[in-house]
């Protein structure tokens, strides 16, 4: 089968196509033909060696896949041969197939496309684990959201309207913005023009924000901090911009707020029942229209870099995904 390699770190355009062996389930797994793999931001820094998991070489980037179980190993019961299916893989999404432990598996329905499946995962997963077990909303609580346009960030915009919170889209150009809105988000703050500490008080009428969510770091982190209401909750969800921010205390102090780290991988290994629980919701939601699961565009695998490229430019709105 075909496979995208990483021998070794590297930037997207030293990915090689290669031709590997095919898998073959062992016990309690299955294999997936996959249809659909999602790419996220952070398949870019582990090809880097950037990223906190440090898979062995050669791996594939791609970390979510949709498709067709081709065969089952012993000891499988819930899962047969033809059955549509979503799983996490962490790596190694980038390829014509691959085995996994049938209880990552979860079914899909037929009315939900093997595209916007495959992006359910770990974006919508994130964000309803940071905004339902992290945040502690209240419904009618502000949410802001840096970053709104991406994967994660539109994520929240979604589901932070599901879950009654009055959802603020922070982004850096007004065509983002006009996306965010409409899937979610009810006011809008360009950051690309206006101060983000400022603009978000002048939002909420000086009371400030009751839930930041951050999935973008860099210098805007402490300008949102800046804003939150009293008794507000940080939420830490990544660094798309590149830099870890060094968030001054005293601003948790004199704010009486939170600052919370939102690490769903670690979670979801902890957790598996509820994770497994709060994946087949968001199955159900977007089969049912509650969610989107907006894909911005698809690649073949071949042009894998390009895919990544895309990701690393901040052009995406919504999920890029790999077509093995």
């Amino acid at each position: 089968m075909k496979a995208i390699l990483c021998s070794q770190y590297c930037q997207p355009d030293d990915l090689v196509l290669a031709e590997v062996p095919d898998p073959v389930a062992g016990p309690g797994e299955a294999v997936i033909a996959i249809k659909a793999a999602a790419l996220n931001f952070f398949d870019i820094l582990m090809i880097q060696g950037k990223y906190q998991i440090k898979p062995p070489f050669p791996f594939s980037p791609a970390a979510e896949v949709a498709g067709v179980i081709e065969s089952i190993g012993p000891g499988v019961t819930d899962l047969k041969v033809g059955d549509r299916v979503v799983a996490s893989c962490g790596h190694n999404g980038a390829r014509e197939k691959i085995a996994l432990p049938a209880a990552s598996i979860v079914k899909i329905p037929d009315n939900l496309d093997y595209d916007r499946a495959a992006g359910i995962i770990i974006i919508y997963g994130t964000a309803l684990h940071a905004l339902e077990d992290r945040a502690s909303p209240k419904p009618g609580e502000t949410l802001a959201v840096l970053g709104a346009a991406g994967g994660t960030g539109l994520a929240a915009c979604e589901l932070g309207k599901l879950m009654g919170l009055k959802v603020i889209a922070c982004a850096s150009s007004d065509e983002k913005l006009e996306f965010a809105k409409a899937h979610g988000a009810e006011l809008t703050l360009n950051y690309g023009k206006e101060d983000l500490k400022e603009g978000l008080r002048k939002l909420t009428g000086g009371k400030g924000v009751d839930i930041i969510f951050d999935p973008v770091g860099g210098a805007y982190a402490e300008q949102a901090l800046r804003s939150i209401a009293w008794e507000g909750r940080f939420l830490v969800i990544g660094f798309a911009a590149g830099d870890i921010p060094k968030m001054p205390l005293n601003l948790a102090l004199l704010k009486g707020c939170d600052i919370r780290g939102v690490f769903w991988g670690a979670w979801t290994r902890l957790n598996p029942a509820k994770n497994r629980a709060n994946l087949e919701k968001l199955v159900k939601w977007t089969a049912e229209g509650k969610i989107s699961s907006h894909v911005d565009r698809t690649f073949p695998l071949a042009q894998t870099a390009d895919a990544l490229k895309v990701l690393a430019g901040r052009q995406a709105m919504g999920k890029v995904i790999l077509h093995p």
